[in-house]
């Protein structure tokens, strides 16, 4: 509640700052500072609806809403990755972006000008989670918009057949992103399945089988994990590499999913553990926040109740004095995954700072909330 008062405390649609600084931190590097990242914002609004707060979770959504309809570039139905955090005013919304004083000149970021397929889903989950709560049938349009937007850029019927990444960089050209991945099919699922509950169109229902035949195609029976998906060639993932989201994501995010992918949750706890929660990915090098909410919510879907308390007692040491969750642990945690297209090495990381996008899945846990579709997991 006070992170959307804190950027204003009107009624006007609102982008909500994804960090603040650290401990050790007097500001943020130029390129997070104004940052709303539109994963981030999408969780917050489903996090304060769970809660109850509906009021301010639709300045979130219609903040979603507006930038859909008034984007200074494009206007085919998708979302940026982020926006520049504050109230939005009558045009466009702004992006991120700094000046650059060596340069001269005002810089944006490649991947937040850009539109990954996992965030325009995680935007229409909001807006989904929206409409349940209000009735406003403009949140469930807008849903399916963005899901229209998918399914017509990113659509890719190389086997195994499913949606790919989205697109990167600046205007007005932009790079196509044909690797396919995982957790971006589940959140595509998850959309599509949602809307053909509602209104039960043949369309929706087989986009939600598309995305879903992804996942039976990226599941390892032996030794029970999902792989990250499919390099840019369509060649699967190799197994050595795997992140924790993508674990955990399928066994909520799929109605009745086999009893073989919760093999996934115990290849979790082998292999990305570390003391009090997990990590990110193998190479257990600390704590991520944000995961080990998913973790406890994963665990009270399943029935094991105790172990998801566990780690929700454990993460009441990782809240900052803002009262917002930390990102990580430790200083600094890696994921082994590259920001984009332009990174020459695996450069995506998280730090120990105050973070929207953690605190509102350690909310979510708390209430035992599944944010794929609107219910609780108990």
């Amino acid at each position: 509640m006070a992170a959307v008062d804190r950027e204003d405390s009107g009624s006007q649609p609102v982008f909500l700052a994804s960090y603040r600084p650290g401990p050790s931190e007097t500001e943020l590097e130029p390129a997070l500072r104004q940052s709303a990242f539109t994963y981030d914002n999408a969780l917050v609004a489903i996090a304060l609806t769970a809660c109850g707060d509906v009021g301010r979770a639709r300045r979130i959504g219609d903040a979603l809403l507006h930038a859909l309809d008034h984007d200074r570039s494009f206007h085919d139905g998708r979302l940026r990755n982020a926006y520049r955090a504050g109230r939005l005013g009558s045009g466009p919304p702004a992006l991120p972006g700094w000046w650059d004083a060596r340069q001269g000149l005002w810089a944006e970021d490649s991947y937040q000008d850009g539109t990954a397929t996992g965030n325009v889903a995680w935007a229409a989950l909001a807006l989904l989670t929206l409409d349940q709560a209000t009735g406003q049938r403009t949140y469930r349009e807008g849903a399916r918009r963005l899901l229209g937007w998918i399914h017509a850029h990113a659509y890719d019927p190389r086997e195994p057949t499913g949606y790919s990444g989205g697109v990167d960089g600046f205007d007005p050209s932009q790079t196509k992103l044909s690797w396919k991945s995982t957790e971006h099919n589940l959140d595509v699922h998850a959309v599509a399945a949602w809307l053909s509950r509602l209104d039960g169109r043949s369309a929706d229902a087989d986009i939600a089988r598309t995305a879903r035949g992804f996942l039976d195609a990226v599941f390892v029976a032996e030794p029970g994990l999902f792989r990250l998906g499919t390099q840019p060639d369509s060649r699967l993932q190799p197994t050595d590499h795997v992140a924790l989201d993508t674990q955990l994501w399928p066994l909520i995010g799929v109605a009745d999913p086999p009893d073989a992918w919760r093999r996934a949750m115990a290849f979790a706890q082998r292999n990305l553990a570390v003391p009090g929660g997990f990590d990110f990915n193998e190479d257990r090098d600390g704590l991520w926040v944000e995961g080990t909410a998913q973790a406890a919510l994963t665990l009270r879907a399943l029935g094991q109740t105790t172990a998801a308390a566990k780690l929700l007692d454990g993460l009441a040491a990782e809240i900052s004095p803002s009262g917002l969750l930390f990102a990580s642990r430790e200083p600094r945690i890696t994921t082994g995954i590259a920001i984009g297209p332009a990174s020459t090495e695996p450069d995506f990381f998280y730090y120990r700072r105050p973070h929207i996008g953690a605190t509102a899945w350690g909310a979510l846990a708390a209430l035992g909330w599944n944010a794929f579709t609107g219910r609780s997991v108990e």
